[in-house]
């Protein structure tokens, strides 16, 4: 973030901020309503909602309006200039299956990279009212109430530590599962299926350790600033920083508790 000008930052934090509010305006009239669900895949499931794909128009319509020279790659539309210096990654409805189901663990994610690193996300959540953004400054939540600094947590042995994934079974190969299922075994206690809002929780001190596989760049990079600015980790299953592409992911509060979790997950690590 040394790169950044400080008006510069606080010009592209509140212009993160909008992007949210126009996100939202074209999710939550679809939310436990009709949403115009399809399927992506011929064979199995893969969902898509029209949310999905107003969201990320709106957002993509504002960021060609006020800066026309930046890149965009999106989960719904594809790249336009992804070699740009600046670069939104975009993930419009994270956790589309809760979407559908009713349940508010769906995140709207919005990530900026400067010259390939991500140095700026939020992770948006919506129907709670509630935007999680982050940079090297800081993290903080936008809230009903007001405004937050986030922090995380210590926890330095996993067997203290509260997990999560988003779904062992559909998510992990056999590697992988068993990985997943030495850690879950260390932990205290696992929860499954909240998607990036589970990232918020690390974030926001109320989670230690969140373990995702396959993931793509727009599933991860709005969350690596929100994690490092709140005073995480984010790194793949080596414990090397995250590629741009995604992959295997490990987010923690405390580097003692991720040490202890890369013992098994480096085992399966691609």
């Amino acid at each position: 973030m040394a790169a950044f000008r400080s008006p510069l930052l606080e010009e592209l934090d509140a212009f993160l901020v909008e992007l949210n509010h126009a996100a939202a305006g074209a999710i939550l009239p679809l939310f436990r309503g009709n949403h115009g669900l399809t399927n992506k895949f011929e064979v199995g499931f893969d969902p898509v909602t029209e949310a999905d794909k107003g969201a990320e128009r709106a957002i993509r319509a504002r960021i060609a309006e006020r800066y026309p020279n930046h890149g965009v790659i999106g989960e719904e539309y594809g790249e336009d200039r992804p070699d740009a210096d600046w670069v939104w990654v975009l993930d419009p409805v994270d956790g589309t299956r809760a979407f559908i189901a009713g349940l508010p663990l769906w995140t709207t994610l919005i990530g900026l990279r400067h010259e390939g690193r991500p140095v700026l996300g939020s992770i948006g959540q919506s129907f709670l009212g509630e935007i999680y953004i982050g940079h090297a400054g800081g993290s903080r939540l936008i809230h009903p109430g007001g405004e937050r600094p986030l922090k995380v947590r210590p926890c330095p042995k996993l067997t203290s530590a509260i997990i999560a994934t988003t779904d062992p079974e559909g998510c992990f190969s056999g590697a992988e599962l068993g990985a997943w299922t030495q850690v879950r075994a260390a932990a205290r206690l696992a929860r499954l299926g909240c998607d990036a809002y589970a990232y918020a929780m690390v974030a926001a001190g109320t989670l230690d350790l969140v373990v995702e596989a396959g993931l793509k760049s727009w599933d991860i990079d709005a969350a690596i600033p929100v994690i490092e600015g709140a005073g995480g980790i984010t790194t793949d299953w080596r414990g090397e920083p995250v590629g741009q592409f995604g992959g295997q992911v490990a987010i923690a509060g405390d580097r003692a508790c991720l040490d202890e979790a890369l013992v098994a997950l480096k085992r399966a690590a691609a």
